[in-house]
């Protein structure tokens, strides 16, 4: 059995397989999954499990390039969107290498998962609460 934080094997998987500047999008109980993108489904109810919680765990296993967020999260659900900026600047700090964070429309941030991977579906209700990462290469 795996010891680190991410121990779901279908999210493993699609790390492991991942190249650099694949990309990997974490979304509220809301987003569309575009047609032809996989969808991982890890919502049970209402915050279970958080949006936060799953981009920890993914986080802890991924190299990242950066990351892309919708221009609306900001505004519209501050406090989440600030916990999220400290944790990629701790994360940042800790790898010791900047991690760009880039901001679009929520219109384009939707077209734009048709390139993910993946889809990675939480429990979160928090509206905008959606993040695509974007890989990275340890070397």
């Amino acid at each position: 059995m795996k010891r680190t934080a991410l121990i779901n094997s279908e999210i493993s998987y699609l790390i492991a397989k991942m190249g650099h500047f694949d990309a990997l999008t974490v979304c509220d109980a809301g987003l569309p999954v575009p047609a032809g993108v996989q969808r991982v489904d890890l919502a049970v109810s209402q915050g279970i499990p958080s949006f936060m919680d799953t981009v920890r765990a993914v986080v802890s296993e991924m190299e990242l390039e950066g990351v892309e967020l919708a221009e609306e999260f900001e505004t519209v659900s501050p406090a989440l969107h600030k916990e999220l900026l400290a944790f990629l600047e701790g994360v940042a700090k800790e790898r010791g290498k900047p991690i760009p964070v880039s901001h679009v429309r929520h219109e384009q941030f939707k077209l734009n998962t048709r390139r993910s991977v993946a889809v990675i579906r939480t429990g979160e209700f928090t509206p905008y609460a959606n993040i695509t990462l974007k890989s990275g290469v340890v070397f």
